[in-house]
C-alpha cells in the first residue's frame, strides 16, 4: 500500500505536493500490487517535508520532499506579510536576523546556517 500526507492542503511546510507523485507511483506499480507479483507486502510512503507525517521512517520505500534552497527575501513585502519576531524565533539554527533595507524593517538570512526547514515562511 501507499501511505502519504495531505501535502499543501494541510501542511505548513511542504516541499512537494503528495497527491500527484503518489498517483504517478501507483499508476506505475498498480499491476504489481494487484497481480501479487511481489515476494511480500510492500509499504511505500511519501512525506511532503522533513516532519515525516507520512511515516517514511517505518516503510520499505520512502519518498521524502526536501527543501534545497534558503528562503528568498522580498524585502518590500516582509513587513506586510510577516511577523518578524516570529520568523526569527521559528528558525532552529538562528540563521535569521532582523535587518533594515533602506527604511524597511526586514530580515536577513545567513545561508550557511540555514537547514532548509521552511519554518520561517510558514
Amino acid at each position: 500500500n501507499i501511505v502519504h500526507t495531505q501535502g499543501w492542503l494541510h501542511c505548513h511546510t511542504p516541499a512537494i505536493d503528495a497527491s500527484g507523485i503518489v498517483k504517478a507511483v501507483l499508476d506505475e506499480l498498480y499491476d504489481d500490487f494487484c497481480g501479487m507479483r511481489l515476494p511480500a507486502q510492500v509499504r511505500i510512503s511519501l512525506a511532503c517535508c522533513l516532519n515525516m507525517c507520512g511515516a517514511v521512517h517505518c516503510s520499505d520505500i520512502a519518498i521524502l520532499g526536501v527543501h534545497r534552497k534558503p528562503p528568498f527575501i522580498e524585502h518590500d513585502r516582509v513587513s506586510r506579510v510577516c511577523e518578524i519576531p516570529l520568523a526569527i524565533a521559528a528558525c532552529p539554527t538562528a540563521a535569521i536576523k532582523p535587518a533594515k533595507e533602506g527604511d524597511l524593517r526586514t530580515v536577513a538570512v545567513k545561508n550557511e546556517r540555514c537547514m532548509f526547514c521552511g519554518n520561517c515562511y510558514t
